[in-house]
């Protein structure tokens, strides 16, 4: 986008991390922002944080995998703002479950939010964003949209079905004033892990705490950001955050086989170190 100042940007999982910090780096840049999350308390410290930059800012309370409540908010975004010119698509849930003890009622609810929730916000605010003069979708994928992990499996085929989504928008979209950004963040320091579904088998159990203190030692989310509005800026095709997601981006394509193998041997090391076994 040629300008991000006075524009109009809608932040779905903007209650924190990614989601929170994108919203504040698009204020400090001018634009006034919609802020959207079923956490309403995290929704008002992120709209506070925004109004302290002296732009206007509201708050959504929607469940983005609910068809009926995301229809309703293309009509509170018209009504508050007038229109939309930058959607970043960042609500995300996790479950850590292997694949045979993974629910499908758990795999229901992460799909409806991490990839139909994407679907939502790209179907149903396309007419306000073909409205604009010039306009942008990020859609937040990850790392693991790259690379299949163990204890990640509905994860791992949401962000997938994220990055092909988004290539085939750009696509789509190529000739038009709408540009498409998919991000794959590696390592971030937000609450995904802490707000995840675990599995109830002991040895993941134990793996819990493990993985809550290596996300807090993470990239904070604040870069992640200047990164995602930067990609805004220069309408990038993909924007890949942290070193691993370069290095494992960079592994997949040069060596798809050997990497998948070398994930399967660390896991087969990393699990009967847990379970003693």
């Amino acid at each position: 986008m040629k300008r991000i100042e006075g524009r109009i940007a809608l932040v779905t999982g903007a209650a924190g991390g990614i989601g929170r910090a994108t919203a504040v780096r698009l204020a400090e840049k001018g634009a006034h922002v919609a802020l959207a999350d079923v956490n309403e308390s995290g929704l008002d410290e992120t709209r506070s944080r925004v109004e302290r930059l002296g732009v206007r800012a509201t708050t959504h309370l929607v469940d983005v995998a609910d068809r009926a409540a995301m229809e309703d908010l293309v009509r509170q975004i018209e009504s508050a703002h007038g229109g939309l010119h930058v959607l970043v698509n960042n609500a995300g849930v996790a479950v850590s479950a292997t694949f045979e003890d993974h629910t499908l009622e758990d795999f229901q609810w992460l799909i409806g939010i991490n990839f139909w929730g994407v679907v939502h916000g790209c179907k149903l605010f396309m007419p306000l964003l073909r409205q604009a003069d010039e306009a942008h979708i990020v859609n937040v994928s990850s790392v693991f949209g790259l690379i299949g992990m163990p204890m990640n499996s509905a994860y791992c085929a949401s962000k997938f079905a994220v990055y092909g989504l988004s290539e085939s928008l750009r696509v789509e979209l190529s000739d038009t004033h709408i540009g498409v950004t998919c991000v794959q963040p590696g390592g971030v320091a937000t609450d995904i892990v802490k707000s995840a579904r675990w599995t109830d088998d002991p040895a993941a159990a134990a793996l819990r705490p493990r993985t809550e203190r290596a996300f807090a030692r993470m990239m904070p989310p604040e870069r992640a950001a200047k990164a995602i509005v930067r990609g805004i800026e220069r309408n990038s095709h993909r924007v890949l955050i942290t070193r691993e997601a370069h290095m494992i981006d960079a592994a997949k394509r040069a060596f798809p086989s050997l990497t998948s193998a070398l994930v399967a041997r660390g896991w087969r090391r990393a699990w009967t170190g847990i379970v003693g076994r």
